[in-house]
């Protein structure tokens, strides 16, 4: 008997989807709302939908207590600055 047929019939302790793939953690996806959600800007910018980045956040099996870092104090409220050709000195 191989090692994955170990894991997928008696399971181990170690395993935590027993040699199966886990689910993805929605922060890994398109539809993360960690940097942005459609065309508004994300928690790692303003702060926008912390709850749902907390959540998914706190969610992820590494045996550590998650703590979700603060948001951007450098971003422009997600617009995109201006460019130094846009507004040389004067």
């Amino acid at each position: 008997m191989g090692l994955l047929d170990m894991l997928l019939n008696q399971g181990s302790p170690l395993s935590i989807a027993n040699g199966a793939s886990p689910s993805t953690n929605l922060l890994a996806t398109n539809q993360s709302p960690l940097h942005a959600v459609g065309n508004q800007p994300g928690y790692s910018l303003n702060g926008n939908f912390s709850s749902e980045t907390t959540t998914a956040f706190q969610q992820y099996v590494d045996g550590v207590s998650n703590t979700l870092p603060q948001p951007s104090q450098l971003d422009l409220n997600g617009t995109t600055p201006d460019r130094y050709l846009d507004n040389p000195p004067e």
